[in-house]
């Protein structure tokens, strides 16, 4: 269309005066065109892929694929730390000294609309990626201001893991739905001698990104928000008290073990794992490695419990995206639409547990037979609830995890932890 080159023309001569402005006038709606009109998807040859630890092990094997078929335009892995800020930290580092060391990042959900903001990763041509077959709330984790600036690649959900050998010798039949039943199963639970010395539940309360997706998840399971429809913090409410609340009460009375207040993902599996925890909330991943340990045969997954029913979890999973700063961009595509592809992510389901972004293997009957937890894991993933996307997002998790964390160790009543987190987010966000 005429208004499609005029159009680039603009923000070609704005760029440099107006930057940040550049999704406002960059491209057509599709997002066939790439950030400022000026990225050039060239170069061929090596390229690195970044990311978090993998715990899965199945990671190595699908870059080896690439490799072996692309001898010259080979992938090396980088591995950051589990930890998701340190991960975040390390991204950012990078890109602010413009290196391009860093080629294509695997991002967390949450973080698309910051390093998109501030032109870390490059916008990205829409039509190269079959949105149209990918989850809806997935496909919308990787945009910014309507243009698309991430390949999905996996989602996630949060699951509540339980022992379903204990609740059947206790007399349950079915996995609780509300945190009430969850204390109450419980009680029945440990009394049984199968289930010595063993604690209730845990989650992700160490002071880091996991909190964040925690303490989320409660404020969302017991009607209340972090940010309103307008993205404007809404924590200090009655119930956003009663999912704090039903955190750090549990710490109190010994629903939550004390040393759960250390716990990342990993920590929780390997607790779940030998036999110190009757329920767990973790992501999809460790369904598979869970059945290569003791409690193999004995656990099954069920939709997070809320105040009153089910809960809603945090919207997870990771997005791949290009730095703005890296080389061999075309081979850097290339790899994207492997790596993202339905095929990449049936292996990543199969092999890790990891949540595709592909609504068609939600459904595939053969697959539901085969992992049993597809149908809970779609419902958490259709019923998530995103964190906030906001460009500052490092300050707004910061104060989360801080004033989370002041709750359940008993340093601040939630009363006044969330009183004090509205102030700060509301800073944290103010335009």
């Amino acid at each position: 269309m005429k208004t499609t080159t005029a159009r680039a023309l603009r923000c070609s001569a704005a760029l440099a005066a107006a930057a940040l402005l550049l999704a406002a006038c960059g491209s057509s709606d599709d997002g066939s065109t790439a950030q400022s009109g000026a990225t050039s998807f060239t170069g061929r040859g090596p390229i690195t892929f970044v990311a978090g630890k993998d715990t899965t092990g199945a990671v190595q094997p699908v870059l080896d694929q690439w490799n072996k078929l692309h001898p010259k335009e080979k992938v090396t892995f980088i591995q950051l730390p589990t930890d998701a800020d340190a991960q975040r930290q390390q991204m950012i580092q990078n890109a602010e000294t413009k290196s391009d060391a860093y080629t294509v990042l695997s991002l967390d959900v949450v973080w698309t609309s910051e390093f998109a903001a501030h032109q870390w990763i490059d916008r990205l041509p829409a039509q190269s990626f079959p949105l149209d077959r990918m989850l809806k709330p997935v496909v919308e984790t990787a945009k910014y201001r309507g243009g698309l600036y991430a390949a999905p690649s996996s989602s996630d959900g949060g699951l509540l893991y339980y022992r379903t050998d204990l609740l059947k010798q206790a007399g349950i039949s079915k996995a609780p739905t509300t945190w009430a039943e969850l204390k109450a199963d419980c009680v029945k639970v440990k009394k049984l001698p199968a289930a010595k010395g063993m604690s209730c539940y845990a989650g992700q309360f160490q002071k880091y990104e996991g909190l964040t997706v925690n303490f989320s998840e409660a404020v969302n399971s017991a009607g209340g928000v972090v940010t309103d429809a307008n993205g404007r913090p809404d924590v200090d409410t009655p119930q956003a008290k009663k999912g704090l609340d039903f955190l750090a009460g549990s710490f109190r009375d010994g629903t939550i073990p004390k040393e759960a207040i250390t716990y990342q993902e990993e920590d929780g599996r390997q607790a779940f794992q030998a036999g110190k925890l009757v329920f767990l909330r973790n992501w999809p991943y460790m369904y598979a490695l869970a059945g290569k340990s003791k409690v193999a045969g004995k656990y099954a997954v069920a939709p997070l419990p809320g105040l009153t029913g089910p809960g809603s979890s945090s919207l997870g999973g990771h997005n791949l995206a290009l730095s703005s700063f890296a080389r061999n961009k075309a081979t850097a595509l290339d790899f994207m639409k492997f790596y993202s592809s339905e095929t990449t992510a049936k292996t990543f389901l199969e092999k890790a547990s990891l949540a595709p972004p592909y609504a068609a293997l939600y459904d595939d009957p053969a697959l539901a037979r085969q992992y049993p937890y597809l149908p809970v894991l779609k419902q958490s993933i259709l019923r998530a609830v995103p964190r906030p996307r906001v460009v500052g997002y490092g300050d707004v998790t910061s104060a989360i995890q801080q004033e989370a964390y002041a709750a359940l160790t008993g340093t601040k009543s939630s009363a006044q932890a969330l009183k004090d987190l509205q102030s700060k987010l509301q800073k944290s966000t103010a335009q």
